[in-house]
């Protein structure tokens, strides 16, 4: 990180406090870093500069105009998961601090005792933590044959945007899918043409949903998505979407087999509460009963 200039989004509504983290860290003689800082005053401004540019480091104060506490955290955290953030809170919000820390920040610093040396050292060590624990998050959480998360790295993230769902009063969604037939490819194809089905169903799903979405493979030739429904979009639609990118999958490459996947949804809307188990259990049950009509139409 020897020369590199860090991009820093300081997102604080005190002017005062933004001219002496400035100052702070444009001292020349801390490091042989510089630091670039752009500043938002309320949560929204933020969320909307996080958006449109590319920074290595979030430093925020969790009381701003428009969100007060650990949900201004979780809402900076749901727009830029790959920005490390780094919270500023007063000596009487100490607690709240190391709760951030437990629920996702990669530091605290409390004002009055910040000075150039400090805010130096924290925003390096938090890029640098939170870049280590990607990769390991990503070795843990994800599938090697697909790259899509695992059982675990989807039911780990899968809650956290459930929940987020929930606070936000949006509505979720869950797709549970099972690969048809995979038996009968292992058998007469091979293993390699399995892997390369797993593989396509994969890239159908993927060109399916939305980068927000969490997709998963839950083992062996079952798949999940949970998603986040927008004021704009319906999940009725998914079902529809996907099988016409399997239809063009299947006319566009020699596979030496069809593609087939079998499909369930199931959502909640925004005023209700249901537990993630039981929502995947819903979508599975709907897939299993697809499953079932299509070999009995044989």
């Amino acid at each position: 990180m020897i020369g590199k200039q860090i991009e820093v989004l300081l997102i604080e509504d005190n002017p005062e406090e933004d001219l002496l983290i400035r100052s702070a860290l444009a001292e020349k003689h801390v490091t042989s870093l510089t630091f670039d800082v752009e500043s938002a005053t309320t949560l929204n401004q933020g969320k909307d500069i996080l958006g449109k540019g590319t920074f290595d480091v979030v430093l925020m104060d969790l009381q701003l105009p428009d969100s007060v506490g650990i949900e201004s955290l979780e809402a900076v955290r749901h727009v830029a998961p790959e920005v490390p953030v780094v919270v500023l809170t007063g000596l009487a919000d100490e607690e709240l601090g190391v709760r951030a820390v437990q629920e996702g920040a990669q530091d605290y610093l409390i004002r009055g005792e910040v000075d150039a040396n400090l805010l130096s050292r924290s925003t390096r060590y938090a890029i640098e933590r939170h870049r280590m624990m990607e990769t390991l998050r990503s070795l843990a959480l994800l599938d090697d044959l697909t790259g899509l998360y695992n059982r675990r790295g989807f039911l780990t993230l899968a809650e956290r945007h459930a929940k987020l769902a929930g606070r936000t009063g949006r509505g979720v969604f869950v797709v549970f899918v099972d690969l048809d037939n995979m038996k009968w490819i292992n058998d007469s194809l091979g293993h390699k043409a399995g892997d390369r089905a797993l593989k396509d169903t994969a890239r159908a799903l993927n060109s399916t949903f939305r980068e927000s979405d969490i997709i998963g493979r839950m083992g062996g030739d079952e798949f999940a998505v949970l998603g986040i429904e927008s004021y704009v979009s319906s999940s009725e639609a998914i079902p529809e979407r996907l099988a016409q990118n399997i239809e063009n999958m299947n006319q566009d490459a020699d596979l030496g087999y069809q593609l087939s996947l079998s499909v369930g949804l199931a959502r909640i809307a925004s005023n209700e509460t249901i537990a993630l188990d039981t929502l995947l259990e819903r979508a599975d049950q709907q897939m299993y009963e697809q499953k079932q009509l299509k070999k009995r139409a044989r």
